[in-house]
């Protein structure tokens, strides 16, 4: 099983602190915008005198809620098209197992999701990575390069739009010529949606479950960790018209017994969230996407992409090791007391050698504090013992 690049540093992270060192966590994609209060009145009105276990497939009344929350953004579904799980890990790793056996090979565009990585091991699948550019923001590869990596193992495609780590937003036109893949070699093709609500400069996300007629070769996944600022809560769902494949994951879902009974009660609540939050929260995002942006652009030797979705951006350093270089920051640097926790970038690539001079950041926190986390940055780059350039 891998370690988590963005979770393995937090023992140096707790030593410097307990040093008086502050700080900044870009490590992880942890909002620290509120809650809605929607969903925190659910939890605080909650007054069931029994926690009960829910229907495997999750609590009807959510399902429904769902269906209608998917109807606004062009998506059709109906209740029996919906697996509820505990956060979109519970709905990745379901997905996995319902759809692939042992040995089987699923295609990702690298970087992606570490834990992709993990739950393709729990499943006993093997990733067939396929690398995507910081130099043109990550874009999807062109579809010949993902046919060459077809063999008789292949079962599915995997990709996350907007994505985690990049924050690059996949096309219609990018995703229309992955459906030309999946049809060609009846291949499933698993969409891992949970940024959706966040995209920039009046781009418009294109869901998968739009692309006409792969309807039963598509898995989709979602969460409302990240939508509502509520990751502790660990709802996300799996969704598919597939009857054969719903049915089989049902079988994964009541095995588990049932997703967290209060968890959904707040996020059914969460639906009725307000639209001004979501504009509110793009308008912070995209203050603090700008501000990251902007200030590495102007350190000597570093590059970053402007991402167009979600909150992360994976930046290109002069350095000579992107773990070593996390690793020092919190070890052996502090800039005023403060310093930065970074998520080294290798760990989002299956390539063996990947990402080497690359890190992710989570532009998570106030404007305030990404301009201090920058700074520091800047400073520690100028005294790196391997910089680069």
């Amino acid at each position: 099983m891998p370690e988590s690049p963005i979770r393995k540093l937090v023992p140096y992270a707790d030593a410097a602190k307990k040093r008086g060192i502050k700080v900044y966590h870009l490590n992880i994609g942890q909002p620290d915008i509120e809650t809605p209060e929607t969903m925190l009145n659910a939890i605080r009105n909650f007054n069931q005198k029994v926690i009960e276990y829910s229907h495997s497939a999750g609590i009807l009344s959510y399902r429904q809620k769902l269906c209608a929350y998917y109807k606004k953004h062009n998506i059709d579904i109906t209740p029996d098209e919906i697996i509820i799980t505990a956060g979109g890990s519970e709905a990745i790793l379901f997905a996995f197992q319902t759809c692939l056996n042992t040995e089987d090979e699923i295609i990702i565009p690298e970087p992606f999701y570490a834990n992709y990585n993990g739950f393709a091991v729990s499943a006993g699948v093997h990733v067939k990575p396929i690398i995507s550019n910081i130099e043109n923001g990550f874009a999807l590869p062109p579809v010949s390069e993902f046919e060459k990596l077809i063999t008789p193992k292949t079962k599915a495609i995997m990709v996350c739009n907007p994505n985690n780590p990049t924050g690059y937003l996949y096309s219609r036109e990018e995703l229309e010529s992955l459906k030309e893949l999946v049809k060609k070699y009846d291949l499933y093709l698993f969409a891992d949606e949970v940024y959706r609500e966040f995209c920039y400069d009046g781009k418009k996300h294109f869901s998968v479950m739009n692309l006409e007629g792969i309807e039963n070769n598509v898995i989709l996944v979602d969460s409302v960790s990240k939508r509502y600022s509520a990751c502790g809560v660990r709802i996300g769902c799996m969704i598919s018209k597939n009857k054969e494949v719903m049915k089989t994951a049902m079988k994964f879902a009541q095995a588990r017994l049932s997703p967290p009974s209060v968890g959904q009660v707040a996020s059914e609540a969460a639906i009725e969230t307000q639209k001004e939050y979501f504009d509110m929260v793009i308008e912070e995002y995209l203050k603090r996407r700008n501000i990251v942006v902007e200030l590495i652009n102007k350190i000597e030797g570093a590059f970053c992409p402007c991402p167009k979705g979600a909150f992360y951006t994976v930046a290109r350093l002069p350095i000579d090791d992107a773990d070593k270089f996390c690793q020092w920051l919190l070890e052996d640097f502090n800039y005023n007391k403060e310093t930065v926790m970074l998520a080294p970038a290798t760990g989002f690539y299956s390539t063996k050698g990947a990402g080497k001079n690359e890190i992710r950041i989570s532009y998570v926190l106030k404007a305030e504090d990404l301009v201090n986390s920058m700074k520091c940055l800047e400073e520690a780059l100028k005294v790196y013992p391997g910089r680069t350039i």
